[in-house]
């Protein structure tokens, strides 16, 4: 079966909000599904996310990997797969973006996740299908909401679903313990 990864967002850690129920679904049909908690979730740091993020994909195959990722574990998953190693390795299975962001949001502690600017073409071909999870009042991208998910839609060639509420997946000082559209859009890319 699978590995699955799931990049938590700022602030978070892998036991909370949707994160436990979706592992442990996927795991019950025999997938491996990691959960990692990054250093600092409230100071991050670009780079020792992305060395979690990538010691967590090392050991299984890039075409059995689909990587999921949430607000700015989402831009951490972008980061990874623009320095896949798509030419050695093969591309990922595919990546799931929920409530992440495609862009600079306005906030100075995340401005080192967000430089330098993204290689799209890169990123497009470092696997084979990419999903977007959003909410079109996600309080985080704000009125920008749909800049980001068409640049995903247009640079990645992603299907998006975007649904009427649900926030940030969740929002600040809210949980949400289930996210069945993540789920199923994961595995839309196994």
């Amino acid at each position: 079966m699978s590995r699955i990864v799931i990049a938590h967002g700022y602030g978070m850690g892998s036991g909370e909000h949707w994160y436990p129920s979706v592992a442990r679904e996927l795991s019950g049909e025999g997938h491996e599904v990691r959960v990692p908690d990054f250093p600092e979730p409230f100071a991050p740091d670009a780079g020792a996310w992305l060395k979690e993020l990538a010691a967590q994909v090392e050991g299984a195959p890039a075409s059995e990997t689909v990587l999921v990722g949430h607000s700015l574990g989402g831009v951490n998953v972008l980061r990874l797969l623009q320095e896949h190693d798509t030419a050695g390795e093969g591309p990922f299975a595919g990546a799931v973006f929920v409530a992440s962001m495609a862009g600079e949001v306005g906030y100075d502690a995340l401005a080192s996740f967000f430089s330098p600017e993204f290689d799209w073409a890169r990123i497009r071909a470092a696997a084979r299908g990419f999903r977007v999870l959003h909410a079109a009042d996600d309080p985080v991208t704000g009125a920008a909401t749909p800049e980001h998910v068409m640049r995903f839609v247009t640079e990645l060639g992603a299907t998006a679903t975007v649904t009427a509420s649900g926030g940030h997946f969740p929002s600040t000082g809210e949980s949400r313990l289930e996210l069945p559209d993540a789920v199923r859009l994961i595995r839309e890319v196994l």
